[in-house]
């Protein structure tokens, strides 16, 4: 059997199965066991496939059509760029986090702190870009950390990242130029309408807090001010119906110049904010 023909096999039963992109999937799918880039596919779609190479693209189209998501059959997701190692312990990188990363690298940051770090995708990325920062990573889960500790040493930043075990801000110590975060934001009532892919592979400690979805908001409204410097960012991206709770949570935390930005789809995503600048102390005083 050729690629191209496993490909069409492939397609018909992703299709028939109900999955959306069902094409694009086979697509990554089989660039995955054939050790391809995707781009390169195509070149190949008239080679012989080996019979072992054949078993493992069946079976991770059978994972496909159990709604398992790509990335973790592959063990990879693309995101600003770079490949990060995704398991069923952490979130799978999202375009619309991008909105994050590059809203933080819009300033100059020395120190950042990056809150639910999951895969360490924002703040591996965020060093990636600033050769010259630091960061620490934090997360509840032990499993999550040590994806984030791999992507930080594949990736080139593990000299100059850390990651700790720590609920938010309980084990987070000194001040940071930069938070930021993409906590679990969705509410509890809004769980069973996820797609399959979300809702019975993801880790649900990433993705509800439970309740209303704004307890880590809460939280984090009420003690970043104490871990960011003087006129320090707070970044977080949001789910699209809460910027108005949120900002309101980050006025009462003592925070300023609040911005709320859009995603691609003209949904609110990412919250910017800052903590007032203590002003210089006068000469002599």
């Amino acid at each position: 059997m050729t690629a191209g023909q496993a490909l069409v096999l492939a397609t018909r039963r992703l299709t028939a199965a109900g999955i959306e992109g069902a094409a694009t999937d086979a697509r990554r799918l089989l660039a995955h066991v054939l050790g391809l880039a995707p781009e390169r596919l195509l070149l190949a779609m008239q080679d012989e496939i080996s019979p072992d190479q054949q078993a493992a693209f069946e079976a991770a189209t059978d994972a496909r059509t159990a709604r398992r998501p790509v990335s973790q059959i592959t063990g990879l997701r693309r995101f600003w760029g770079l490949d990060f190692r995704v398991t069923r312990d952490t979130l799978d990188p999202r375009p619309e986090t991008e909105i994050l990363v590059e809203a933080a690298l819009e300033e100059p940051f020395a120190t950042v702190l990056d809150l639910g770090t999951g895969t360490g995708c924002i703040l591996v990325s965020l060093l990636h870009d600033r050769s010259d920062a630091r960061g620490t990573g934090v997360d509840l889960s032990e499993a999550a950390l040590t994806v984030a500790r791999d992507n930080a040493v594949r990736l080139g930043v593990a000299e100059r990242a850390r990651f700790l075990r720590s609920d938010w801000f309980s084990a987070v110590t000194g001040t940071f130029d930069l938070i930021v975060s993409n906590p679990p934001y969705i509410a509890a009532e809004e769980m069973p309408a996820l797609s399959p892919e979300v809702r019975d592979w993801e880790p649900h400690l990433a993705l509800t807090p439970g309740g209303d979805g704004l307890a880590p908001y809460r939280v984090i409204a009420r003690e970043a001010a104490a871990r960011l410097a003087s006129g320090g960012r707070l970044l977080l991206e949001i789910g699209p119906t809460q910027a108005g709770a949120v900002c309101d949570l980050l006025r009462g935390g003592g925070f300023e110049r609040i911005e709320v930005r859009r995603d691609l789809d003209g949904r609110d995503r990412t919250i910017l904010a800052r903590k007032p600048a203590v002003p210089a102390p006068h000469p002599g005083n």
